[in-house]
């Protein structure tokens, strides 16, 4: 495979952190540009994140005394520098959908982590083992931007990546309404149990905006390519509750789901057990070998069990059985900010440099 430049932007944040640990050894991706705001700007990595590195894996050697770029002043620069960007940026939504328009306009691709373009029609909103499809929207964004080269591709929010990847499966049963309360860890919040000490033997029963994005962004990547836009699906209907719990990293979600054709449970089971996507027929790097591994213990998926299970990119899945109000009900539990957010968006870019469009 190629080898690729890529830049970090929004490297000193809790998800830009994970981004370079992940990218430190990546077999096609190599960084050579990193960038933040303003007052991170000339200082090396190491200085600009000093007190700040949120992560328990060190920061990568290669990167400390890199020179972190001004994200907004000095687009010429790391496009410059890179073949395409990760993006996680911690900026208003129009700010942060002008700032990833502005890199692709420099022909330069952004894999966004941000949720400012999640719904734009022509903007693929990427679960690889999902919806791989969708990336033949970028040929109509390209029109738009007007661009060769540039486009972006957004992964979904970190929430749902537990559960949908758990109802997709059995799609094909009529699956026509589904309810999912989360139960999400502080690192969603970029936090730490340090920095975030009211957490400690709590419960907040409220993340803004979580259960918008929990209940609408299925809908776009159950959703179809037509007439260079992604139309959205209309069925299931999904509803949602989304908590924040004490819980250092991974989102686990109690699963309730109705469909109108038979499957019986160890079907059920079956289908998730050998569930694959393009990924794993591609053998991309950062590709789980199984997506969906099931627990027959009854006290199983736990964060701190599976929470790294195939290095926090597969989606773990326990305790199903019938239900009196919906057809099944169960649990699930990914990696938030690994499969959720930085591992994934690694993964959107492997598919779509496997599929050339990063070339």
């Amino acid at each position: 495979m190629k080898q690729y430049k890529v830049g970090i932007i929004g490297a000193t944040g809790m998800v830009g952190q994970r981004f370079a640990t992940l990218l430190e050894s990546h077999p096609w991706f190599h960084v050579t540009a990193l960038a933040a705001s303003a007052r991170s700007a000339g200082k090396t990595y190491e200085e600009a994140v000093a007190g700040r590195w949120l992560l328990s894996s060190p920061m990568p050697e290669s990167m400390k005394k890199m020179i972190v770029f001004d994200a907004e002043k000095d687009v010429d620069k790391v496009t410059a520098l890179v073949d395409f960007v990760f993006c996680a940026v911690n900026m208003k939504k129009e700010d942060t959908k002008a700032l990833e328009e502005l890199y692709a306009k420099h022909e330069c691709p952004v894999m966004s982590n941000n949720s400012a373009n999640r719904h734009t029609p022509d903007v693929p909103m990427i679960i690889p083992e999902i919806n791989a499809d969708h990336a033949q929207v970028i040929d109509a964004q390209r029109k738009r931007l007007g661009t060769k080269r540039g486009f972006i591709s957004v992964k979904s929010n970190c929430s749902l990546q537990s559960y949908v990847p758990a109802i997709h499966p059995l799609m094909d049963l009529n699956v026509t309404k589904v309810l999912a309360c989360t139960y999400q860890a502080i690192s969603g919040a970029g936090k730490t149990f340090k920095t975030f000490p009211e957490i400690i033997d709590n419960v907040i029963p409220y993340i803004g905006g979580e259960e918008e994005k929990s209940e609408q962004e299925p809908m776009k990547i159950w959703g179809h390519v037509e007439n260079g836009k992604i139309i959205n699906a209309t069925s299931p209907s999904v509803t949602s509750q989304c908590l924040r719990v004490p819980v250092s990293d991974g989102h686990m979600a109690a699963v309730f789901a109705s469909f109108e054709k038979k499957a019986s449970l160890e079907e059920i089971i079956e289908r998730w057990e050998n569930f694959k996507g393009v990924p794993q027929e591609l053998n991309l790097p950062s590709a789980p070998k199984q997506f969906l591994h099931y627990f027959r213990e009854p006290d199983r998926p736990q964060p701190r069990l599976e929470r790294n299970l195939e290095n926090g990119m597969a989606v773990s899945i326990g305790r199903l059985r019938p239900d009196t109000q919906y057809t099944i009900k169960f649990v699930c539990f990914s990696h938030n900010t690994l499969r959720g957010a930085a591992g994934g968006a690694v993964l959107m870019a492997e598919l779509l440099a496997a599929k050339g469009y990063l070339d």
